[in-house]
């Protein structure tokens, strides 16, 4: 394929995911960017397997859909969330099915962000997370789809609510209060009187990433960290309080999920970023895999494995490097995998999209037993005709409690076919590596994952076609910090930066994010009362005349998490010094770029600038 300027094709790749199935195991719906932007379709989940049908639009909104979930009834509704401008602030909506405007369940509590978290057994209610009472706080409610919301528990510690599920009796609900990425609490909520009780509470931060009850409710199935490295598969009983470890690889279990008839799990595992997906045996104790899936290197997107109503099929979403993603079924009974939806790649071959190689590089510390430390990341090289050398991006995560996964990005494929090479690498404090090596960038430790950066680089220039003196490091979220920091930090390395919404000093970042995060995230960057004197110190804001390589910068107007301002007051202090900078801002996009029309003005523009400043 001759190579091109034009983005538009790879723009229009769309992926299809976060699927839900009906009660009565007929309709499966889904989340797909086919319009621009997410919004719920439906296939039908009977006939012949690996028939592909065109799905129906059950959406129509402007603004993304975040989450759709079936009633758990036989003739029940559909439910979906969303928010506007990428304000995050979702609210809960019920699907029409007369034609009729669909029913705003959280009408009137429009500046709220409601967490969805489980459907009532009998499907006549939902329960939800809000900080309805006070900005920072979560409380747990029911809500009728008939009547006003119930208040249920009144949660008084900072922390999301999630992984809901609801015992079989509808008497209890289980939740995970996540206070910090790493310190989770696990809630029994009592749905009559409105107490609570706190299950395996521990001295160390422990995380739950997962909470199911058993069929007859006197176990919960969980994942868990508690006194291990690596998330594991575990089942408690309530009865005595006795944790019995499952299921313990040597990666992190990432998706849990209990057949309805209670008797397996399906689960996945988190091998070097990519996904391989088992059924286990909870009477038998034995494993089976999915045929072919670990062999192909993927992602099961939104960590969602959906079991059909009958137990005999498994449904999720799962990408690769080289295809979009798509809604799979994996028959239990025939052992077979096929899709159900087809997901277009922009007209492009799929031949064409090139897999990445996983390499290791090394760092500048050792481990503990004197062996050099090496740092995991993807490395995408681009067919090179001419054999002259060629650019490289280094792409960086965000969270920092995050991981770069072998999943379809269609701006890398646009950059290795358009001669880039790109490396993705998994810095200290990259989550998927154990626990210890996700805390090796805490608060002080900050600069260190900038500099495995600055490793990347130095890995770069010695790979043999790869021009040293044309690296771009390119980064959104907490990427964003780690792309300022590295322009700072190590401003020789780099012939220019990519900055999306991007946290240019932590102090202003903490001051002015979203109460509800605030706390959430000095557990990770450092408290305000404690450690501000050393985010100053480390702010790109205060090491701004250090930056020499010209940089683009984007943000969304409504953005919840890392406020405008901290794109804005970089800026200027860059146009103050002139160096170039470009500057593009959304007004309605928050946290990223999400509609299709915005990313039709942003990429191409990011891509000019490449051009321009790596002399291509």
């Amino acid at each position: 394929m001759p190579k091109s300027t034009d983005i538009t094709r790879y723009l229009n790749v769309r992926q299809a995911y976060a699927p839900t199935i009906s009660a009565d195991g007929q309709r499966l719906a889904f989340l797909t960017d086919i319009t621009g932007a997410p919004q719920v379709w439906q296939v039908p989940l009977t006939g012949e397997p690996g028939t592909i049908l065109w799905p129906e639009q059950l959406t129509f909104e402007t603004d993304r859909v975040m989450l759709a979930q079936f009633s758990p009834v036989e003739g029940g509704r559909l439910l979906y969330t969303r928010d506007t401008g990428g304000n995050e602030k979702q609210q809960l909506f019920l699907l029409s099915e007369d034609g009729s405007p669909d029913i705003n369940l959280t009408q009137g509590f429009e500046g709220v962000t409601h967490a969805f978290g489980a459907w009532a057994k009998d499907g006549s209610a939902v329960y939800f997370a809000a900080n309805r009472r006070h900005p920072a706080l979560f409380d747990f409610y029911r809500q009728p789809l008939d009547g006003e919301a119930i208040l249920v528990w009144q949660n008084d510690a900072p922390g999301f609510l999630s992984h809901v599920d609801i015992s079989p009796d509808g008497h209890y609900a289980v939740v995970v209060r996540a206070s910090s990425s790493f310190n989770h609490t696990l809630l029994e909520i009592d749905l009559t009187n409105g107490t609570a009780r706190q299950w395996l509470a521990s001295t160390e931060p422990v995380r739950f990433a997962a909470a199911h009850y058993s069929a007859d409710g006197r176990s919960l199935y969980l994942i868990t960290d508690l006194d291990a490295d690596f998330l594991y598969i575990a089942c408690l009983n309530l009865d005595t309080g006795a944790l019995e470890r499952l299921i313990t690889p040597e990666w992190d279990c990432d998706a849990l999920a209990l057949a309805p008839d209670g008797r397996s799990l399906a689960y996945t595992v988190n091998v070097e970023g990519a996904h391989h997906i088992h059924l286990y045996d909870l009477t038998t104790g034995t494993t089976r895999t999915a045929p072919g899936i670990a062999e192909q290197a993927g992602v099961v997107r939104s960590d969602q494995l959906v079991f059909a109503p009958d137990g005999k099929r498994l449904v999720f979403a799962f990408t690769t490097a080289t295809r979009s993603a798509d809604i799979y079924v994996w028959d239990l009974t025939q052992n077979n995998i096929y899709p159900v939806t087809r997901s277009s790649h922009g007209g492009l071959p799929p031949e064409s999209f090139v897999a990445p190689e996983l390499i290791r590089y090394p760092t500048f510390d050792t481990l503990a037993d004197g062996t050099p430390r090496t740092i995991p990341a993807w490395f995408f090289k681009p067919e090179n005709e001419t054999g002259a050398p060629v650019p490289a991006v280094v792409v960086v995560h965000g969270g920092p409690e995050g991981q770069f996964q072998p999943l379809f990005t269609f701006f890398i494929q646009y950059l290795v076919h358009n001669g880039y090479a790109v490396l993705a690498p998994n810095v200290r404090g990259s989550t998927g590596y154990g626990k210890a090596y996700s805390h090796l960038d805490d608060v002080e430790k900050r600069m260190d994952s900038v500099a495995d950066l600055a490793h990347a680089a130095y890995w770069l220039r010695e790979q043999p076609g790869i021009d040293g003196n044309r690296l771009v490091v390119y980064g959104g979220s907490y990427g964003g910090f780690m792309v300022l920091a590295a322009l700072t930090a190590y401003p020789k390395l780099w012939a220019a930066g990519v900055d999306i919404v991007g946290i240019s000093n932590f102090v202003t970042f903490l001051e002015n994010t979203s109460a509800y995060r605030r706390a959430h995230r000095e557990a990770e960057y450092g408290s305000l009362a404690r450690d501000r004197e050393f985010l100053e110190s480390i702010a790109p804001i205060r090491h701004v005349d250090k930056i020499v390589a010209p940089l683009f910068v984007v943000h969304g107007a409504n953005d919840p998490r890392v406020p405008l301002s901290e794109a804005e007051q970089l800026v200027a202090a860059l146009q103050a010094r002139g160096v170039p900078v470009e500057f593009q801002v959304f007004a309605d996009e928050g946290h990223g770029v999400v509609k299709l029309k915005n990313k039709l003005v942003m990429f191409p523009a990011v891509v000019s600038f490449l051009d321009k400043y790596l002399g291509r």
